[in-house]
């Protein structure tokens, strides 16, 4: 061909013409669209849910690290492994945010590679992320590769999920409480018939704090200084105050645990402790788990992690921890008593900033400071 060829001069203008328009189309897409795009990137994808299976089988074992009751560890070891019985499973329990200070720190020197997927505590989250293995969990869920529930899984890092959601519930004993006076949202508990000493509150105010994301920290706060005006009898700690609420020492209690009550429902066969749901109602993550970049067994620990967002092991979520099952399973009984409320959700993105919320609350009830470490 030479040189100045009209078919040569056709490629340069067809060739200088797709390169443009390339080049307008790449600056079309908006930058956050880019900056997602590239941190995507990051993530290992699996695409093939049978390279996974083919992969745990080599693998053969597997060690988590979970905050999970010893029941549920022994009835969730043997249903994973009946499924998968090729995997052999150990799981060991972490509780406590001593105990997960001291987690952190071993994971930081090296000392604990012997697990394959860690428990991540709320209190120090943002200092396990750099020692997970970035598996693109997310993406793959939504593919379907894995069977896991969008929500229960970070959005931000995408390699995190999240298997247990808690609530604050409203605790009773009916023969102390007039049913008229039960609240049905947070300001019925400012009516003047319960004011002094006619109900309990928790000095480390969770529930208040949860109310947050619905309602703005202004509010929330302003809500926290009247609670307080109504004087109730302080506590710290639901479990001992529902034995009170039981023995007919305590009317009411604000705040406990959903799992709790219904814990505690079940050593008291004369029905005296009940409870209602107070809208809007605040709901927050908890087990968050991830896999170790270190973990010697990840396909194992990947079947793991979807395994726990299963309905069977949402059933013995529920009834081991009891009734901790996530909110984002149907079904299990956490989604069953929320069905149809107002939820104010602690997220994803409210983790760092819920002992920030409590410091204020906390402030709001007119004590001086709010010891985070008990």
């Amino acid at each position: 061909m030479a040189q100045n060829s009209p078919f040569r001069l056709l490629f340069i203008l067809l060739l200088g013409s797709l390169t443009g328009a390339l080049t307008a189309f790449a600056a079309s897409i908006p930058p956050e669209s880019q900056k997602k795009a590239a941190a995507t990137t990051d993530y290992t994808f699996i695409k093939n849910r049978a390279e996974i299976l083919a992969k745990a089988k080599q693998e053969g074992a597997l060690r988590v690290l979970a905050e999970m009751q010893p029941p549920n560890i022994k009835a969730s070891t043997a249903a994973f492994m009946n499924k998968y019985p090729f995997i052999k499973l150990h799981i060991e329990q972490i509780t406590g945010t001593d105990s997960a200070q001291r987690n952190v720190l071993e994971i930081k020197s090296g000392a604990a590679k012997k697990w394959d997927i860690i428990h991540l505590s709320t209190d120090f989250y943002n200092e396990y992320l750099p020692y997970l293995w970035k598996i693109d969990l997310l993406g793959m869920a939504k593919q379907g590769v894995l069977q896991i529930p969008g929500p229960m899984i970070d959005p931000k890092n995408r390699n995190v999920v999240s298997f247990f959601t808690r609530f604050q519930v409203t605790a009773y004993n009916p023969k102390f409480l007039r049913s008229e006076l039960l609240p049905k949202t947070w300001e019925d508990l400012l009516k003047p018939e319960l004011k002094g000493r006619k109900f309990a509150a928790d000095i480390r105010p969770t529930e208040i704090a949860g109310l947050v994301p619905l309602w703005g920290l202004e509010r929330t706060v302003e809500f926290a200084r009247k609670l307080a005006a109504q004087q109730p009898i302080w506590v710290r700690g639901g479990s001992r105050t529902l034995t009170s609420i039981i023995a007919g020492e305590v009317p009411m209690m604000i705040g406990p645990n959903f799992g709790s009550v219904k814990r505690a429902q079940r050593k008291d066969p004369a029905g005296n402790l009940q409870y209602v749901i107070v809208e809007p109602v605040p709901v927050r993550l908890t087990l968050e788990e991830a896999i170790q970049i270190s973990a010697a067994n990840r396909h194992a620990a990947l079947l793991w992690l979807e395994w726990m967002a299963s309905p069977e092991a949402q059933r013995l979520t529920d009834e081991h921890e009891p009734f901790d099952s996530s909110v984002y399973v149907r079904g299990g009984a956490v989604e069953q008593e929320l069905r149809g409320r107002q939820l104010s959700e602690v997220g994803w993105e409210h983790h760092q900033t819920m002992d920030q919320w409590q410091a204020k609350i906390f402030e709001a009830y007119g004590f001086p400071k709010l010891d985070q470490t008990k």
